[in-house]
């Protein structure tokens, strides 16, 4: 019996987003009923395929599921489906992407009958806006959403991951929009109905470089495989033997990092102490560090990182991840059998150490239900539990209190996410040890002008909350900071593992003075790895997860993407966790340990391949801007400097409707070109072809006349050309919020909505120690005696420290 065993879910439609988040429900014991066509859903025939014709894609979405088919030519068929939806808890619909023949059904009159149903609704773009009719793939959305263009050599064009990543951000989102619903109904709320926008979702990876470069004013521009902007070196470079990831970010770390290879020159270099400062000059720096390199092996490097705090991690195969016994012991890699077939995937990265998740399970065939043995009796959440209405405007998570130890990316979008679904999210930081978001340069002409102030990327990751500053090395901070923990319902951190407990706030501490409260470690490897003490950042992630060995050419090294998006993957996959756990919590009035592995969050990406590659045992192949089922596919140069479109089409309908755009109306009528086979023979004259008719177009109307013709396309944008993307702008996307220091700036809304409009942006994010007075008098009842007498130690205060005050000792994974 799963924590979320008392909830049954229907999945109707075909989309990646809406199997991805039902799989997540399942994954906990759901009981997740599958709705599919007699031919079964789309999805089962996407590439990549097993050697007995099965998709892995699908595999890695299905499995724990019963599968019913309805035909829609069946007399019954509405009533049937109707039957399902009002007896199950959760609807999650993806039908606007892909009907895949779904009974048409009137889904308000069913909520109107049963309030307590919640329904999320997945689509490409949402209802309204200039996109809202686009045809979309999973490449063309991430072109659109500024993950595209930035990637490859400096000439291009664009290199870009293969498909399979915008399905899980959409149904990460979808699962945290489903399962908040789920613990505001255990307060006795009535459902909701959520919509989830695919695109938006995507926008989670970008939204960083969005604001920070436009606040910077930085013009961001591809310059090579493996180089990106701002931080260097930050790649994968070859070794003498494997590919060796390397981030390097801090002042610290560039001095560590330059003395393991022996440059002392460009160690003490002034001219390159920021990373930005080292951007400038990366062809030179990269003539002095890469020929070093090959000296040793990836696995050598790694061992004397690991004693310099380098954040630099071997790119493993994905055969070195099928054998890695660590991940098989974690759950990362779990058994799953298809038909005839055994295979292995990417399991459960939410760890629940209390309840935790499935490891593996059984794909089901076209109308196969799960066994009665695995499927729960007891009545679902919505028989036992009276709903009411709900209040207008009230989120989910009010009256859920956070305490948050983050700092960076991952954390703090874990807390925000909750912060924005309306927990009490109260931010912990010290004038010695600030978010290091707020900017790492600790000289005095930074600290004193105040510039950690102007973040751009700390305001993004740290609205809705409120913050206080606590001196966790001295006895008083410590006790205020158990005070605060004592009435919470949940903590999260990011530092490395061992910080915490040795500040002796680590969990069997905790959890003795609140039994109730939920502790969320998001460490870069997980809590008991052998790699534990790795330091690690979003990129040193995705280098360690496999994915980079996938993307690229046949004959290019393994490419990475050009944002860090491991850290915003771990947030959002760390905020699920805490959402399963925060039910389970209600039920029992117990709270666990979340020990949440980063690194295992990236493993998604590239769980088809990962699949494939554990039956056949061959590595998979690599397409470059190709595809293995759609042709022609690819990013194609259009008029004007450094300016492209992505385009796939990906049926014999879309493929002839193309042909006839571009000018070539006797392909559109070949029989023989109909099969997507036959015209990768002639894929390279196609490509000629379609770059010839974008050439004499800009990106935005080539885009217009080809999504006119119902063509799959999606101009390649700069992350911040999304600050005027006509979509986003039609929808609200954007918040303008008003902050000290940084005056009016835009914030990007959440990518789920239960209404017409976004969530809105209540508040902020905080200045250093702005919350000092009102969360210690307020909640712990300290006089303004005490609190002043507290800022006089040191305790509390308002200003960041110097480098003059010492060297900062904490650091996240």
């Amino acid at each position: 019996m799963g924590v979320l065993s008392h909830l049954r879910v229907v999945e109707i439609g075909s989309s990646a987003a809406t199997s991805y988040c039902a799989r997540l429900f399942a994954d906990f014991g759901a009981d997740v009923q599958k709705v599919e066509p007699p031919t079964g859903d789309p999805i089962r025939h996407c590439a990549p395929l097993t050697p007995m014709g099965q998709s892995a894609w699908f595999a890695f979405l299905n499995f724990n599921k019963s599968s019913t088919i309805i035909d829609p030519a069946a007399s019954d068929a509405i009533t049937r489906l109707e039957a399902m939806i009002e007896t199950c808890d959760i609807l999650v619909d993806g039908r606007d992407i892909d009907p895949a023949n779904c009974p048409s059904i009137d889904i308000a009159a069913i909520h109107q009958r049963r309030s307590s149903l919640t329904h999320l609704e997945a689509s490409w773009f949402g209802r309204e806006g200039p996109y809202a009719g686009f045809t979309a793939t999973d490449a063309t959305i991430r072109a659109l959403a500024g993950l595209i263009k930035l990637v490859g050599p400096a000439e291009g064009p664009p290199l870009h991951a293969p498909d399979f990543q915008t399905g899980i951000l959409g149904g990460l989102w979808g699962f945290i929009a489903a399962a908040s619903s789920a613990v505001a109904r255990m307060e006795g709320e009535a459902g909701r109905s959520w919509s989830v926008s695919v695109f938006e979702s995507s926008l989670t990876i970008s939204e960083y470089l969005m604001f920070e470069a436009s606040a910077r004013g930085e013009v961001m521009r591809r310059i090579g495989i493996n180089r990106f902007w701002p931080v260097f070196p930050g790649g994968i470079y070859e070794t003498k033997n494997g590919w060796l990831g390397v981030t390097t970010f801090t002042p610290a770390q560039w001095h560590a990092f330059c003395d393991m290879l022996g440059l002392s020159e460009l160690r003490d270099s002034p001219a390159l102490v920021l990373s930005e400062e080292r951007l400038q000059h990366f062809e030179m720096i990269e003539r002095h560090f890469v020929p070093r390199l090959k000296a040793r092996t990836a696995q050598e490097w790694f061992a004397e990182g690991l004693k310099r705090k380098i954040p630099i991690v071997p790119v493993p195969n994905l055969s070195d991840l099928l054998l890695d016994t660590e991940k098989r012991e974690r759950g990362a890699i779990v058994p799953i059998v298809l038909g005839q077939e055994e295979a292995m995937t990417v399991g459960s990265m939410q760890r629940l150490t209390l309840t935790p998740p499935r490891r593996g399970g059984k794909v089901p065939a076209v109308g196969e239900q799960r066994s009665v043995a695995d499927i729960r009796t007891h009545p679902s959440l919505a028989a036992v539990r009276s709903s009411t209405c709900i209040d207008a405007g009230r989120q989910p998570l009010r009256g859920i209190r956070v305490i948050d130890f983050t700092m960076g990316w991952a954390g703090p979008l874990c807390t925000r996410t909750l912060a924005d679904l309306g927990a009490e999210v109260i931010k912990i930081e010290s004038t010695k040890y600030p978010d290091w978001w707020r900017g790492v340069d600790r000289r005095s002409p930074y600290v004193d002008a105040q510039m950690y102030e102007k973040s751009q990327a700390f305001c993004v990751m740290n609205r809705n909350k409120r913050g206080i500053t606590l001196d966790l090395t001295q006895p008083q901070g410590l006790v205020l900071a158990k005070r605060l923990l004592a009435g919470a319902d949940v903590v999260v951190d990011n530092y490395s593992v061992d910080v915490l407990p040795k500040l002796g706030l680590g969990y069997d501490v905790l959890r003795t003075l609140n039994p109730r409260l939920v502790m969320l470690s998001m460490s870069a490897f997980g809590a008991n790895s052998l790699y534990r003490d790795c330091r690690a950042y979003g990129s040193t992630l995705e280098q360690g997860a496999g994915l980079p060995i996938v993307v690229g050419n046949p004959d290019g090294p393994p490419v990475m993407s050009h944002v860090a998006f491991g850290d915003a993957v771990g947030g959002l996959n760390g905020c699920a966790a805490v959402l399963v756990a925060l039910i389970h919590a209600r039920n029992t009035g117990l709270g666990q340990f979340i020990d949440l592995a980063q690194i295992e969050c990236m493993m998604p990406f590239a769980a088809p391949w990962i699949t494939v590659q554990s039956i056949g045992g061959m590595p998979p192949p690599k397409y470059g801007s190709r595809h293995p089922q759609f042709v022609p596919h690819g990013c194609f140069r259009c008029s004007g400097e450094d300016s492209w479109v992505m385009l796939a089409a990906i049926d014999e309908k879309m493929w002839q409707r193309l042909a006839i755009l571009i000018g070539r109306p006797d392909w559109a009528i070949d029989a023989s070109l109909q099969c997507a086979e036959a015209r990768r023979c002639i894929e390279d004259e196609i490509e000629r072809a379609i770059e010839a008719w974008t050439l004499t177009h800009d990106a935005d109307q080539a885009m217009s006349k080809l999504q006119a013709g119902r063509v799959a396309v999606g101009v390649a944008r700069q992350p911040t050309d999304l600050l005027r993307d006509p979509h986003l702008g039609s929808r609200g996307f954007l918040q303008e919020v008003e902050r000290a220091f940084i005056g009016l700036h835009p914030q990007p809304s959440m990518p789920i909505r239960d209404g017409s409009g976004p969530f809105a942006v209540r508040t902020a994010a905080p200045t250093l120690g702005e919350h000092n007075s009102e969360i210690l008098s307020g909640l712990l009842g300290l006089s303004d005696t005490k609190i002043a007498k507290l800022a006089s130690e040191g305790i509390i205060g308002t200003s960041m420290a110097s480098e003059r005050a010492g060297k900062r000792n904490m650091s996240r994974a």
